[in-house]
């Protein structure tokens, strides 16, 4: 969760991801009040830090993977420090390359953000480069899924595609915001699988996440890209909710 003016951004769609989350894996959720509660506890009097929720089924009442119903949830907030970055290249854009390994396809777990994230490791011990921001990766049947710690969106013909997530990947909250703020520019936007074909050719690629808003690619696996008007539109439409100026309309993303 990025706080920003000792404020937590986005709260309402992160915890609308981590309900959503519980119910899936069948987790007893955190009190809402309580948890909000906590985490404006915790952003308070930090221009800029970053927090991180995790939340478990609780210790174990007997061996095995059963649940015996009568574990109690834990839940553990975490402050860490804004990371160091360039300004810049929210304007100018990033270097990306393509990943060579494949991440499984689990349609029970597609979308959640657990704490399973080996195949994230895995995939961001391939490159040591600081130059290169970021590697796109595909899911074992081929289809473009997003970054390690991104979503990927691209612009084909004038209009917006990210992936469909129906089998693997994590829907970000910054994903979702971009899918509102596209909703209030009139900008068409199709969740749909992607292939390297899409990537090819696209005419402007750009990521997402929590921490970095939307970062536009200037390079794919050494191929230049521009910064579009797309990509554009969406940093203007989103820049009042990243600079905790403004909220999500009443309604949207609770």
């Amino acid at each position: 969760i990025a706080c920003v003016g000792g404020e937590p951004r986005l709260l309402a769609l992160h915890l609308k991801r981590l309900l959503e989350g519980c119910r899936r894996l069948a987790l007893r959720p955190p009190q809402t009040a309580q948890l909000t509660a906590e985490i404006a506890s915790l952003a308070r009097g930090n221009e800029r830090a970053v927090l991180k929720l995790l939340v478990t089924r609780g210790p174990a009442q007997a061996r095995g993977y059963a649940a015996s119903g009568e574990e109690r949830g834990t839940r553990i907030l975490l402050r860490y420090p804004w990371p160091n970055e360039d300004e810049r290249v929210s304007q100018e854009g990033v270097r990306v390359r393509l990943g060579e390994l494949r991440l499984g396809e689990n349609p029970a777990l597609a979308g959640l953000k657990t704490l399973n994230r080996l195949e994230q490791v895995l995939a961001r011990f391939e490159w040591s480069t600081p130059a290169i921001a970021e590697s796109l990766l595909f899911s074992s049947g081929g289809d473009l899924i997003g970054g390690t710690a991104a979503n990927v969106f691209l612009v084909l013909g004038g209009q917006l595609h990210t992936p469909r997530l129906d089998r693997c990947g994590v829907a970000g909250v910054m994903r979702e915001a971009v899918t509102l703020a596209a909703r209030r520019a009139h900008i068409a936007l199709a969740k749909r699988p992607l292939t390297s074909l899409d990537l090819d050719a696209a005419e402007e690629i750009f990521l997402t996440s929590a921490l970095i808003g939307v970062r536009p690619v200037r390079e794919l696996a050494g191929r230049t890209l521009p910064v579009g008007p797309v990509t554009r539109r969406l940093q203007h439409e989103l820049g009042p909710l990243l600079r905790n100026e403004a909220q999500l309309p009443l309604g949207e993303g609770a």
